[in-house]
């Protein structure tokens, strides 16, 4: 099977990691020289590297394989994992120095498996350090937070990150045009690892085709949605929006809409307008009964700016 090119892409080492803040990159430089780490909780947006940053720096640390435990808490998130999976893996002694629980999606961990976790923060300190990574840091007990070191992971910005996956479409030989991979970075930023995902899905033929042409197992409703709102489709674009966006995803939908303001609007003037409305729909998520009222209501305040 061809390789997937968010893994192959995947710095490894801190020296290939992209910092967004250099104060952050000579903090975790030090941690690797000095060999050691506190416990650490990373947050950020999906794709922006979280879980990259954090296994760069257990390659960087030269922890041994049997030291080594990743837990996706989205799949795992109960008092029985931390129990058994965590309690047996931290209590015994580590080959190296310590070792190290990565415990990705930590926010998906039910308020009583946060707090076991806690307590084996504290009973094993000097056996395991504990890295966090979460979308939304705001659903980890304050308690992980006064015992972690927080970082929050910026995403790239949009000129970065189009130059990012154009520069790897170059090195894997794939034609494109830039109008159309604009309309595949619209859809995904700032995730950068759901963008490779969906430029390698539709370049199979070293030629990155449009999202209308691909095959519709590998499309994403963002997709047409970007496409029928370049075309001037509101009101399509609008009903789409309205039959695929559920409740649960409504955060993430307000995140994106915020991430890609030149969609609603190419001047300064008129992104000021959007982030209010878009600001608005945040706060008023809690106390409306219909999505698809909110949304309808939010696309018709965006597409009549001017």
């Amino acid at each position: 099977m061809k390789e997937l090119w968010v893994e192959k892409w995947r710095p490894n080492t801190i020296d290939n990691y992209v910092f967004k803040d250099e104060n952050q990159r000579e903090q975790v430089e030090y941690w690797v020289k000095e060999k050691s780490i506190p416990h650490i909780i990373l947050s950020g947006a999906a794709g922006t590297g979280k879980t990259t940053l954090a296994k760069a720096l257990v390659n960087e640390l030269g922890i041994d394989p049997y030291d080594f435990l990743e837990i996706n808490a989205s799949k795992e998130n109960s008092v029985d994992t931390v129990r058994e999976r965590l309690s047996n893996f931290v209590s015994t002694m580590p080959f190296g120095s310590f070792k190290i629980v990565l415990m990705d999606e930590a926010d998906y961990m039910s308020a009583n498996g946060q707090a076991a976790m806690r307590n084996l923060m504290e009973s094993y300190h000097e056996n395991a350090r504990f890295i966090l990574t979460c979308n939304y840091p705001h659903k980890i007990i304050p308690a992980l937070h006064s015992r972690c070191q927080g970082f929050h992971i910026d995403s790239l910005d949009k000129t970065e990150f189009t130059a990012r996956t154009a520069t790897i479409l170059l090195e894997e030989g794939v034609e494109f045009d830039l109008d159309v991979l604009d309309t595949y970075v619209t859809a995904s930023y700032p995730d950068l690892r759901k963008c490779l995902n969906l430029l390698q899905a539709n370049s199979v033929s070293g030629l990155l085709r449009e999202p209308n042409k691909s095959d519709k197992a590998t499309l994403d409703y963002k997709l047409a949605v970007v496409d029928m709102i370049k075309s001037g489709k509101i009101r399509e674009a609008r009903q789409l929006l309205c039959s695929q966006v559920k409740t649960e995803e409504m955060d993430d939908f307000i995140r994106w809409s915020y991430d890609n303001l030149d969609l609603w609007s190419n001047t300064e003037e008129g992104k000021d307008q959007a982030i209010l409305i878009i600001r608005n729909t945040l706060v008023n998520v809690s106390l409306a009964a219909d999505t698809e009222i909110l949304i309808s209501a939010m696309l018709v305040e965006l597409s009549q700016i001017n």
